[in-house]
């Protein structure tokens, strides 16, 4: 049975402007038509109240929540994410790994590599490999006994176990092999994007020239800024080729820094992220990542030496501070928060409310909390509260 949405009496961000009182129809899992009073027919209509709708969130830096991690493996932990993401505004995220034994990496892989989404769920569109081709000095979360040189033999194993679904790899330019590595990744269509890196300017530069186009979360684990060496976070900010991630909870980077780099990168090349990990949506604690202990109070995740231990924010959040705080247009977080991504990882169907691209849809009220999220033509959430 052909199954039909129709999303009425909203505000609809689209790549060519606002439509007010807008309306989108669905079919099937894919938008069907967008515009102003559309004489369709309907198995489902949903009301946005005059609310925002945009495209879903694609989160392309999340380790896990709700308890669930990507490093645990098994199919549960995905089905975890896959399940409470919508709740946030979120349909579609790369499973991000992190530096660990070679071999726990390669089961982490092969349980991406046959994960499959469920109805109503977020998509999980790929693997992005944070590490363990990074840098000792800027590690951060990042367990420091496994950290070692980008190794092509290596990596091309990893991505036979994870069936080629590494679309994104975090990695030091300036450690030994880091600009070979950077080549063959752009090579093979997989998104290079420079983290956990103590790179200079010149090395960042480089780095773009064989390929590189991203930043893994501006500011944090990055060679600082200075006026004499801008370092790996000028670099970032400068180089027009990079994309650059930003997790705007305020904790990992001050209001203002998050505004230099909307300044700078303009909202074309901004990605807003949660680099969430485990604890995401559970009671302030004790959890762990990458095996270590982390401490999870009301606002944030930590190890016990203080190190910032990925983020437990949510994308509905992370949209609630920029828009905020920033002042920036509907038009503008449908880049940041789905537009950009889309364009990175060559996702043609994702991305914008256009016709023909898949039904991912978000639903927000003036104040940004989310109403509705439909993934793949289904209501993957619904909030009803007033």
């Amino acid at each position: 049975m052909t199954q039909t949405i129709l999303l009425t009496n909203g505000t609809v961000v689209t790549p060519d402007g606002v439509l007010d009182k807008g309306e989108v129809f669905i079919e099937d899992g894919v938008i069907r038509e967008v515009g102003i009073s559309i004489q369709r027919v309907a198995n489902q209509q949903i009301d946005a109240r005059g609310g925002y709708v945009l495209p879903g969130f694609i989160d392309m830096h999340i380790h896990g929540a709700a308890g669930a991690d990507v490093m645990d493996a098994t199919e549960e932990a995905l089905q975890t994410m896959a399940d409470v993401l919508p709740k946030e505004g979120t349909t579609s995220f790369l499973a991000t790994s992190m530096t660990q034994a070679p071999e726990a990496i390669e089961t982490a892989l092969k349980n991406a590599a046959v994960f499959t989404t469920k109805a109503g769920q977020a998509q999980m569109l790929g693997v992005h490999l944070e590490g363990p081709f990074v840098s000792q000095k800027r590690a951060g979360a990042q367990p420091l006994e496994y950290i070692c040189p980008p190794d092509a033999e290596q990596f091309d194993a990893w991505q036979q176990a994870a069936q080629g679904k590494i679309r994104m790899v975090t990695l030091a330019p300036e450690v030994p092999n880091g600009l070979a590595f950077i080549r063959k990744l752009s090579a093979e269509g997989i998104v290079a994007s420079m983290g956990h890196t103590d790179a200079t300017i010149a090395q960042m530069e480089e780095a773009a020239q064989a390929g590189a186009v991203q930043a893994t979360h501006l500011y944090n684990q990055m060679s600082p800024f200075h006026h004499r060496e801008p370092g790996a976070i000028g670099g970032a900010l400068l180089i027009d080729e990079l994309c650059a991630e930003v997790i705007p909870d305020f904790i990992h980077s001050h209001p203002k820094a998050v505004e230099l780099a909307y300044r700078v990168k303009g909202a074309d090349r901004l990605i807003l992220i949660t680099d969430a990990m485990r604890a995401k949506g559970l009671e302030p604690g004790e959890y762990d990542l990458g095996g270590q202990p982390v401490h999870v109070s009301e606002t944030d995740a930590r190890l016990s030496d203080g190190t910032l231990a990925g983020s437990i924010l949510t994308m509905e959040h992370a949209v609630k501070n920029v828009v905020r705080t920033l002042g920036i247009s509907p038009l503008d977080v449908a880049k940041i928060t789905s537009g950009n991504a889309a364009r990175q990882l060559g996702l043609t169907k994702k991305g914008s409310l256009v016709v023909g691209k898949d039904a991912d849809v978000v639903i927000l009220d003036k104040e940004w909390t989310v109403k509705h999220t439909i993934c793949g033509g289904v209501v993957g959430y619904e909030n009803n509260e007033e």
